[in-house]
């Protein structure tokens, strides 16, 4: 075999072995969305309180966070995933 063919399978190699490595498709998807733990701060950042719970919602585009607030009110706040955006939830209406 020439030099050149042996240059070409390692590099081959190298290249293949480099792509399938699941630490580099982990790296890019975390670019893309949030964890719990960021939403977490996130939240906290927004509605000064202790965190009780981070949940996905039904369609797992955000979290609800649920919150303590010094007061003893506790509130939830959804993150979206992919913007990191925090928004106040929608209260449901009492009957």
């Amino acid at each position: 075999m020439t030099k050149r063919w042996k240059y070409l399978i390692t590099a081959i190699m190298i290249l293949g072995a480099v792509s399938l490595h699941p630490v580099a498709g982990a790296q890019s998807k975390d670019k893309q969305s949030i964890d719990k733990a960021q939403a977490a701060k996130k939240a906290q950042q927004k509605v000064k309180g202790r965190v009780l719970k981070v949940d996905q919602n039904q369609n797992k585009s955000k979290y609800r966070v649920k919150m303590l607030q010094k007061s003893g009110r506790v509130v939830s706040v959804d993150v979206d995933k992919r913007s990191g955006k925090v928004s106040q939830t929608k209260k449901k209406k009492e009957k």
